[in-house]
């Protein structure tokens, strides 16, 4: 056999680790967790690297966005309704921490099913074979009525759900994203594509209505997407295409308007990295000035803890005026 040539190591140059610059260093690494701790020592005791150090960063740009009096817009997939996430949600809105929602349909089938019935999420396998699947004709005929409601008079689209679950005294209504704007009197925004929600199988669907109340909204949204520049917050929580595409012409819209849409935040939440929010939420908003971070993991893990992160961090900056 014969024998192959190996590089000749002996001269290689080398330096030593003590004196070399290096990423991460013994002042950054976590601190011991304990039992009973505060959340705040528990923030404290994360490891300033990579995304805990982006969450933190991202919760710090909330805040900052509500002492400037900026937008921060939370765009929301259907999934993050159902993981149980919109108690936490309300809670920031009604501490002034997000000032517009924005969904997709499904976000608003499930929160009025579960403002109305006290649950939500079908069978979908079992229902599919059939042909019952999507077919609950009363979540069909208040989402569809929203519709009809927005288009024929001044109310946007996800602001006619909320008044009706309102106006029918749901037993579930306290835990309504849609409802609980209406009271706060803060936008929540319905971006529907259609033929993707249960409630376009229905007879009542009006597919002009559909689309003239979401219509309106879209333009609600862009006005809101054209305040955000200097300090405001974008976060995407779970929408992997419908949002980012509706937050990508709104911001293409707002700038062809003369505004200045630039140094400003985002953020996106999902369970998997998708190519649309990196790209149309993350990345190409903020090329001209701002940051985007992308945090990955479950929303009833990742929603309540960014939470915390948002309150502690207002405590902190409290503290220090």
């Amino acid at each position: 056999m014969p024998r192959y040539e190996e590089i000749d190591v002996t001269a290689v140059k080398t330096y030593s680790a003590k004196d070399r610059a290096s990423k991460v260093t013994t002042g950054l690494e976590a601190r011991p967790i304990r039992a009973g701790m505060r959340m705040d020592e528990f923030f404290h005791s994360l490891p300033a690297i990579l995304k805990a150090e982006d969450l933190k960063m991202a919760a710090r740009a909330v805040v900052r966005a509500k002492h400037l009096k900026k937008p921060v817009i939370a765009m929301l997939g259907g999934h993050v309704i159902k993981t149980g996430c919109s108690p936490v949600l309300a809670g920031l809105a009604e501490n002034g921490f997000i000032t517009h929602f924005a969904s997709n349909g499904s976000a608003c089938i499930h929160d009025t099913e579960l403002a109305r019935f006290g649950h939500t999420s079908e069978d979908v396998a079992s229902q599919l074979e059939d042909g019952s699947f999507g077919m609950a004709r009363d979540t069909a005929s208040l989402v569809n009525g929203a519709a009809l409601r927005a288009a024929s008079g001044d109310e946007g689209f996800g602001q006619a759900a909320g008044a009706m679950l309102i106006e029918e005294n749901a037993p579930f209504t306290g835990r309504a994203l849609l409802a609980r704007c209406h009271q706060l009197e803060i936008p929540y925004t319905l971006h529907v594509a259609i033929g993707t929600d249960i409630v376009h199988q229905h007879p009542d669907a009006d597919g002009a209505a559909i689309g003239r109340a979401s219509m309106r909204d879209f333009r609600i949204f862009a006005s809101t997407v054209s305040r955000l520049g200097d300090g405001g917050v974008v976060l995407n929580l779970g929408s992997a295409v419908v949002m980012p595409e509706v937050f990508l012409k709104a911001l293409s819209l707002a700038r062809n308007l003369g505004h200045c849409v630039r140094n400003f935040t985002t953020a996106n939440f999902d369970m998997i990295q998708h190519y649309r929010p990196g790209v149309n939420v993350v990345q190409r908003p903020t090329l001209s000035g701002g940051k985007g971070f992308s945090i990955t993991g479950h929303h009833e893990i990742m929603i309540p803890l960014f939470a915390a992160a948002i309150y502690e961090e207002e405590a902190a900056e409290t503290l220090n005026l």
